[in-house]
């Protein structure tokens, strides 16, 4: 046998990756790629369609028999309440935009502030609504820095107002004070709320939006990336899962003494 015969040489890097050795690894990997794509997919259209029933729940009991769909429908209309609801809200806020609507509702103000229980939870509720849904307010829409829990550890906060006359002349210190919320991750409706000296707080470029996204997916999702590299990320993750299990499955050469 000639050495021209001889079939030529391959080096270490021209040989192709290992494939997953076996179904298990295939089906593992098949199976969390279908899951990336379709679980935020289903996820989203669950939690609309509870938002949907909840709110036809609650306003269906209102609704005339003779109104309801399902009335002269051999099925239920999902999202009827939810229309109706928004047809409503739409009116009332008709209605109080006038001087016949500002007096009634100036009227039940009055009555409701007369009641002890309910007084404090009506107005700090009003409060709570005028400065989210305003959009006037600043409330919210700033995101900063501040160190917690510990020297050398950040946490994103959303930066509030500034407290109160009486809360500022009680806080220690003559350095003003900001109010912040501090979300949990990975539920960011809980969460922590308190004064931070305003020079301890570094505000950075970040909607509420980005944030909120960021402390869900605790930081696997980064605000401003490009969809691109998303993906990329995660072939980079699903192929370093593939290498991994082929080294796993490579039987271990024979020690020889």
């Amino acid at each position: 046998m000639d050495r021209n015969d001889l079939p030529p040489p391959v080096t270490p890097a021209e040989l192709p990756p290992d494939a997953p050795r076996g179904l298990m690894a295939r089906f593992r990997n098949y199976f969390l790629t279908g899951l990336v794509v379709a679980g935020p997919i289903a996820i989203t259209f669950y939690l609309t369609w509870w938002f949907v029933n909840w709110v036809d729940s609650l306003v269906r009991p209102f609704v005339p028999v003779a109104y309801r769909p399902e009335t002269y429908l051999p099925f239920g209309l999902p999202g009827s309440g939810l229309i109706v609801a928004v047809i409503a809200l739409t009116l009332l806020g008709f209605l109080t935009a006038n001087l016949i609507g500002r007096t009634l509702v100036d009227l039940g103000e009055r009555i409701l502030g007369r009641i002890p229980a309910v007084r404090a939870i009506y107005r700090g509720l009003k409060q709570v609504f005028e400065t989210l849904f305003s959009g006037q307010g600043s409330s919210f829409r700033r995101v900063g820095l501040v160190e917690f829990p510990s020297p050398g550890m950040w946490s994103i906060v959303l930066i509030s107002q500034s407290p109160s006359v009486e809360v500022a002349n009680s806080l220690p210190g003559k350095e003003e004070h900001i109010s912040v919320f501090l979300p949990c991750s990975p539920n960011p409706t809980t969460g922590f709320f308190f004064y931070v000296p305003k020079s301890k707080i570094i505000e950075v470029e970040l909607t509420a939006e980005d944030a909120a996204t960021l402390i869900m997916s605790a930081g696997v999702v980064q605000p401003g990336s490009d969809p691109q590299k998303k993906l990329a990320a995660l072939a980079g993750m699903a192929n370093a899962a593939r290498v991994a299990t082929a080294a796993s499955l490579k039987p271990e050469p024979a020690k020889v003494d």
